[in-house]
């Protein structure tokens, strides 16, 4: 370092692509000797920032160089709270990253504001709240000039970030305050309860219901409960110390008519299924908006296992249609679930030829999309037309033909010399014709 800086040729302070000057490459890696070379120079910037803003300054407050960030902070020429492009202090750097050391140097400064929000609205103690920093999160609540409370551009506030995250020390820390709500709403209606429920925290939930200021049936903006989030992502301890209150509705529902029974069963959390339907007040056939029940969720998913906890109870309706007519047994057939379409049929009360409002059947949809397996399984009953017309007056037939499905096409073709019960359409020969020649 010091025989290049003896020659005249060499720029000590030329940045590279990104910006970085040889000091804030110093400071960074917190190399502080070279950055104190560097800095008895009067041809090196001290607080030249990289094209992102970031100044030597950040760099070293980021990775938690105390040394350095002293170093510099002994500078007339530097900034000690200048933001980067996105608003970034170094303060808020440190905080996020749990530095204590920075923090106490930094808010030792009268020239560091301790609540400046970057571009998103988040302060260093929502940074620290956010990452479970709570050495930092005490230090920065010591402060008379730090709102605890401050909500962030989306409306979330330290507490918010701290549930959302699983960070129980912090929570436990902010609900000493009077000054923070526990029950505070974000721009989409999200609670704290709501959030920790959201990614199946246990610990921050139990936390919260443990207060009287704590609604904990409190819908979002989309009508989601934290029971209703908690079931949708599976999060079967959340959904059961949820259920152990009376004050929970188990059959709350959201801005689509779902349930969170709905919701487990649409993404298959069995367990989470089982858990609800052990309530006495839970209804396992209740439809959603559009008529779509849990059955026909599970159906319509694949969720094999689903399927079979909803058919073993005597008060779901197995062939129970949706608004647009279209029965568990059609949408599993359309998905080309082979393994639900096989249970569903297993069932005495399931029409396996039903039409949907279009007239399509659970054989139609299969063809359409080209699902062989389930049209090999349906076209082996007895009480599958393989030639029933929809609305539009076309067969499974000709709609596989449509499509291109070679294998299906082949498995619904009749034989040459058998006649077809329903005559094809001219227009459906033709097209055919040319299909198989191809």
């Amino acid at each position: 370092m010091k025989i290049l800086l003896g020659r005249n040729d060499v720029n000590p302070d030329k940045p590279d692509n990104k910006g970085r000057t040889p000091l804030l490459w110093a400071a960074c890696n917190g190399h502080e000797g070279v950055v104190k070379i560097l800095l008895r120079r009067n041809d090196v910037n001290p607080d030249k920032p990289d094209n992102k803003g970031q100044t030597p300054l950040l760099w070293a407050a980021f990775n938690g160089h105390e040394g350095v960030v002293k170093i510099l902070l002994g500078r007339n020429d530097v900034n000690p709270d200048k933001p980067d492009t996105k608003g970034g202090t170094p303060l808020m750097f440190a905080a996020c990253n749990g530095h204590e050391g920075v923090v106490k140097i930094l808010l030792g400064r009268n020239d560091v504001n301790p609540d400046h929000p970057d571009n998103k609205g988040r302060t260093p103690l929502l940074w620290a709240a956010c990452s479970g920093h709570e050495g930092v999160v005490e230090l920065l609540l010591g402060r008379n000039d730090v709102n605890p409370d401050n909500q962030d551009n989306k409306g979330q506030t330290p507490l918010n970030w701290a549930a959302y995250n699983g960070h129980e020390g912090v929570v436990k820390i902010l609900l000493r305050r009077d000054d923070v709500n526990p029950d505070n709403l974000d721009s989409k209606g999200g609670t704290s309860l709501l959030l920790a429920a959201y990614n199946g925290h246990e610990g921050v939930v139990k936390i919260l219901l443990g207060r009287n200021d704590i609604n904990p049936d409190k819908p979002d903006n989309k009508g989601r409960t934290p029971l209703l989030c908690a079931a949708c992502n599976g999060h079967e301890g959340v959904v059961e110390i949820l259920l152990g209150r009376n004050d929970i509705n188990p059959n709350s529902l959201d801005n689509n008519g779902l349930t969170p029974l709905s919701w487990a069963a649409y993404n298959g959390h069995e367990r989470v299924v089982k858990t609800l339907l052990a309530r006495d007040h839970v209804r396992p056939n209740k439809p959603d908006n559009d008529g779509q029940t849990p059955l026909l969720w599970a159906a319509c998913n694949g969720r094999e296992g689903v399927v079979q906890i909803l058919l073993g109870r005597n008060d779901v309706d197995p062939d129970k249609p949706d608004n647009k007519g279209r029965t568990p047994l059609g949408w599993a057939a359309c998905n080309g679930h082979e393994g639900a379409v096989k249970i569903l049929l297993g069932q005495d009360n399931v029409n396996p030829d039903k039409p949907d409002n279009d007239g399509q059947t659970p054989l139609s949809g299969a063809a359409y999309n080209g699902h062989a397996g389930v049209v090999k399984v349906l076209i082996g009953r007895d009480d599958v037309n393989p030639n029933k017309l929809n609305n539009y007056g076309e067969t499974p037939l000709r709609r596989a033909a449509d499509k291109g499905h070679k294998g299906v096409v082949a498995l619904l073709q009749p034989p040459e010399s058998a006649t077809p019960s329903l005559p094809l359409r001219r227009r459906a020969i033709s097209r055919l014709t040319r299909f198989i020649r191809r």
